[in-house]
């Protein structure tokens, strides 16, 4: 028995037919004008979590490619601002991930983004000048590591082609030394932004006692129709 699925697709379009775990605080934007719908999108907590990390990390490296605002006040800036990004990502996801068995996915990324910050800050403020010359490395790497697990965990190739992208650019950075945060935020964003836009494989919804038994119906009717669905 593989331990992917070779027969889901790595990534495509949004899924309908969802289970409890991702109607629970669905979102839906759309924008039109007048008649002409120029945009639809469905996003489940799990998305909502990568838009609000996608976001976060276009601001950071953005603002630390271009910004002539100065190394400490970025970092106390920052610091503050993954805080609260670790804080709404717990939020969000922990319905999800309690109903997944995946609880230490939630933990594993907290830990990693707070050992970036640890790092980040004890470079700028304690000087120590490889870290502050390997930000960009350091947050690749990291989170590569982060995706690598949760690409094992939830048995993704797509999670763990996400990892593969973040390593290969810390190959490629001194390629692009001129704009290596530019380089870096472009990858670590644009990954976040793109999951959240899209289907990602993974193993088989977990059937925990956290659900009712009406719950745990509902999921699995919901997994008969995107299994006709896939025909």
């Amino acid at each position: 028995m593989s331990f992917f699925n070779p027969h889901e697709p790595l990534v495509r379009c949004k899924q309908e037919a969802l289970d409890v775990q991702d109607l629970r605080g669905l979102l839906r934007i759309e924008y039109r004008l007048g008649k002409i719908q120029l945009f639809s999108g469905v996003y489940t907590r799990i998305d909502q979590t990568f838009l609000v990390w996608g976001w976060i990390t276009a601001v950071i490296f953005a603002v630390a490619q271009f910004s002539p605002v100065n190394w400490r006040d970025q970092a106390i800036l920052w610091s503050l601002l993954t805080g609260v990004g670790v804080v709404i990502m717990a939020s969000l996801a922990w319905f999800w991930v309690q109903v997944e068995q995946l609880r230490w996915v939630v933990y594993t990324w907290t830990l990693l983004m707070l050992m970036g910050v640890l790092l980040t800050d004890g470079g700028i403020f304690l000087g120590w000048g490889w870290v502050v010359l390997n930000l960009c490395q350091i947050w690749l790497g990291l989170s590569a590591l982060g995706y690598l697990l949760t690409g094992w965990g939830l048995r993704s190739r797509t999670f763990c082609l996400a990892s593969a992208i973040h390593g290969a650019g810390v190959l490629l950075l001194p390629y692009f030394s001129t704009f290596p945060y530019l380089f870096s935020g472009m990858i670590i964003a644009g990954t976040l932004l793109f999951l959240s836009e899209v289907q990602w494989d993974m193993r088989p919804p977990s059937a925990p006692a956290l659900l009712t038994v009406e719950e745990t119906e509902f999921n699995r009717l919901q997994q008969q129709r995107r299994s006709g669905l896939d025909r």
